[in-house]
């Protein structure tokens, strides 16, 4: 579990788990395949959208996609040949806290 990151710091499993988060966004292409996903919302994304729009292969395609969701960062349901992509809201959002810094006062 992400916790702001200024205020306690992350225990050694913690930081384990955060740094494969931060690896999956390191990609390019993983970083677009979120973007793309995350773009629709709430809504769901077909793989057979997302390939288009790499000049990689659809096996890529999909190693990346199995990447983000083992990090947690999509979620996905298979209906018979396609596979749907959501964005996880509650990762963005644990992701978007580990980086709230609360304001620091000045003396």
């Amino acid at each position: 579990m992400l916790h702001p990151l200024v205020g306690q710091p992350l225990t050694a499993p913690e930081a384990v788990d955060t740094a494969k988060v931060f690896k999956a966004l390191g990609d390019p292409v993983r970083l677009r395949l979120l973007s793309l996903i995350a773009a629709r919302g709430d809504g769901e994304v077909c793989v057979c959208e997302l390939t288009g729009e790499f000049d990689v292969t659809a096996p890529t395609i999909s190693f990346h996609l199995r990447v983000l969701r083992e990090t947690g960062l999509v979620t996905s349901e298979r209906r018979a040949t396609w596979v749907y992509y959501r964005i996880n809201r509650a990762m963005l959002d644990r992701l978007g806290a580990f980086f709230a810094a609360p304001a620091l006062s000045v003396p």
